[in-house]
């Protein structure tokens, strides 16, 4: 990549002011968590840039300004930088183009290996915490890495409405790894576990991977605190009616938010009070014993106040 001094100052003018590194890595505060010390990396030469706080990631520099919203400009900028004259409009990635596929090192967690494997038996013992069960392992596919680029994680698939991968999540076993998560370099904006989704009933949204597990019934993990474009999309073409939304105690003001995204778009919301705690401690009876205990009008009806009142 070319025009390294002329992308630095673009960068720049968008993220603010940078620390160099070693070998053309320039670290900035990253947009997305807004961590107090400057955790995104981003490799000049190459575009690849990662968060390692939250793990927000880009593949290339035009398409790290198009996933913070940069203007048209700007990126049409750093294509003419990078010597990529394609418009905007045809740069924009299109993710029924990605290929995901598991790690070469992946083992599923239903087939028990010989007694020398260790990380199998740190990795049931993490889900064991979690109160993820067997039965739970062999639905949605888990397996693990103990070696390779993925060494020491749970991998958790997802697949698309016709049975296709179409992401993964890699989760570090031990409690005291500095990167807690390992994701595929791709676009989240698919819908996790949508193979497992009857949009015809209620939809649940929860923040991760074990919560959705642990809740069993129609729930999506968000990955975040808010739906990718292509879950929102298939909301609406469902013309999905119900919502529950169980996000951590910390995020109040995304569940306020999120209801009144899916109020606009005709979609009932109800908040699920996890009485600090997230589902995957509350465990599945616990956690429909509560969300089965909400009434119809509250939640919305003052969310409903705040958007027409």
């Amino acid at each position: 990549m070319q025009n390294t001094g002329l992308l630095l100052n673009l960068l720049e003018r968008v993220l603010g002011s940078s620390h160099r590194l070693k070998n053309n890595e320039t670290a900035f505060h990253c947009p997305k968590c807004s961590h107090r010390k400057k955790k995104l990396q981003i490799n000049l030469s190459t575009g690849r840039a990662h968060c390692w706080v939250c793990n927000f990631s880009a593949r290339t520099i035009p398409q790290l300004l198009r996933k913070i919203n940069a203007s048209p400009t700007i990126i049409q900028e750093a294509l003419t930088l990078i010597g990529d004259h394609r418009t905007y409009l045809r740069d924009k990635e299109d993710v029924t183009k990605w290929n995901v596929t598991l790690p070469r090192c992946f083992k599923p967690l239903w087939e028990k290996p010989n007694s020398t494997d260790i990380t199998y038996k740190h990795a049931m013992k993490h889900l064991m915490k979690r109160k993820i069960s067997m039965g739970d392992i062999i639905r949605h596919g888990v397996g693990y890495c103990s070696d390779g680029e993925y060494a020491n994680r749970i991998i958790v698939p997802s697949y698309d409405g016709n049975g296709k991968l179409n992401y993964f999540i890699a989760r570090d076993i031990f409690p005291n790894s500095k990167m807690k998560y390992k994701n595929p370099a791709m676009s989240k904006n698919v819908v996790i576990f949508e193979l497992l989704i009857n949009w015809k009933m209620p939809v649940v949204l929860c923040e991760g991977v074990f919560d959705a597990m642990a809740i069993k019934r129609n729930a999506i993990p968000l990955l975040g605190k808010f739906p990718s474009r292509e879950l929102i999309k298939r909301m609406i073409q469902e013309r999905v009616k119900t919502v529950y939304i169980a996000l951590d105690q910390d995020a109040k003001k995304d569940a306020i938010k999120l209801a009144e995204f899916l109020l606009s778009y005709g979609i009932t919301p109800f908040s699920v009070n996890l009485q600090d705690k997230d589902p995957s401690e509350l465990g599945f009876k616990n956690f429909w014993k509560i969300a089965e205990t909400i009434k119809p009008s509250t939640f919305s009806e003052r969310i409903r106040g705040r958007l027409y009142g």
